[in-house]
């Protein structure tokens, strides 16, 4: 396909735009706000998903395969965009989860590093721990900085060609004969011979009456910021759904918040109160640090967490990249490459038909 829109840039938008443009393909991008600004920018940078035992299939498949190219690829858009998105190899440690023996059975089917640890090692591997108990441990998970992936990435992206068209909402998709034409936004028509929805939270609107009922829904998550000292925390820890991020700089973020509000986005005092509790639990020294920031995204949520990926069913040369929840940035380079293989006709890196969009 030598033209293609798609709507939506956010991570596994540009991602594609990345590999799509690198294939010789002409790229527009249609963003109903700023690149990147959403569910892209609220997270916390995870590369794995939390739990990552009580996924199916399908998504740990994604995981896997981002996990084993991200390091080249953050080399990569690093170097073309002169940016560094702060990959760091942190390690992911669990604390208490009810449920140790699937985690170790799941981790020798998938040959992945996790361990057991009783509390003294869980001490020993995130000394500020304030209660240390069992758990598991993940000592290969990394993370990276989203908000610097983004920018690294739109950068990437606009050396490469792919033209961002940012502040220009996606109304409708031009379909003529079966066949998509373009998408018309607030301001123009944009014409090509693909178009792709990955709009996130954004999607469902778009395909409505077209013979497929996308199940993504917005879910609301709220994060806080401390700025603390370099190496306070050294350890992504997890315990009880809450975690904290420790970034380079000794900034720690906490989270997060499941919430099914629509579409609204507006921090919460009690959202604040249960994060800060629940991460000052976590590693009492946060106590003696100021939070300096408090905000929120919304996640596309899907059944089971399992994206949509794939040509949709009914209407030619329109495919689908939505429902990545709250793992889009841990199998966004999956997602997008799976998405260009199908879209140029070349060997799929992994069975699309778990995440074919169906009626």
């Amino acid at each position: 396909m030598k033209s293609t829109v798609i709507i939506g840039a956010g991570l596994t938008g540009l991602l594609l735009a990345r590999e799509l443009a690198l294939a010789g393909t002409k790229v527009t991008v249609v963003e109903r706000g700023r690149a990147g600004r959403e569910s892209s920018w609220a997270g916390g940078g995870i590369l794995s998903p939390l739990y990552p035992w009580r996924y199916p299939e399908a998504v740990t498949a994604l995981a896997a395969w981002s996990q084993r190219h991200y390091p080249e690829l953050v080399s990569r858009i690093q170097a073309e965009s002169g940016l560094d998105p702060e990959y760091l190899q942190s390690g992911l440690l669990i604390l208490a989860p009810d449920d140790r023996g699937a985690a170790l059975a799941w981790g020798r089917e998938h040959q992945v590093e996790l361990e057991e640890v009783s509390a003294a090692q869980a001490a020993a591997i995130e000394p500020r721990l304030g209660e240390a108990k069992p758990g598991v441990w993940l000592p290969h998970i990394a993370q990276l900085r989203n908000p610097r992936m983004m920018q690294a990435l739109a950068k990437s992206c606009a050396a490469l060609g792919v033209h961002v068209l940012e502040q220009c909402p996606a109304e409708r998709l031009l379909i003529e004969q079966g066949r998509v034409r373009g998408v018309r936004t607030a301001t123009r028509d944009c014409h090509a011979e693909a178009v792709v929805v990955a709009g996130g939270a954004w999607s469902r609107p778009l395909l409505e009456g077209l013979g497929v009922e996308l199940q993504v829904e917005p879910v609301k998550g709220q994060m806080l910021l401390y700025r603390a000292a370099p190496d306070l925390v050294r350890r992504i820890v997890l315990a009880g759904g809450h975690y904290v991020i420790p970034r380079r700089d000794g900034h720690i973020l906490a989270g997060s918040t499941l919430e099914h509000v629509g579409f609204d986005k507006t921090p919460t005092a009690d959202a604040r109160r249960e994060l800060q509790a629940a991460a000052e639990a976590l590693i009492p020294a946060l106590r003696d640090y100021p939070l300096v920031n408090h905000w929120a995204g919304l996640r596309p949520g899907s059944p089971q967490g399992i994206p949509y990926i794939g040509p949709h069913p009914k209407v030619a040369n329109l495919y689908l990249s939505a429902g990545h929840f709250r793992n889009g940035v841990a199998i966004g380079p999956a997602s997008a490459r799976l998405l260009a293989d199908l879209m140029l006709a070349r060997t799929p890196i992994l069975a699309p038909s778990a995440y074919v969009p169906g009626p």
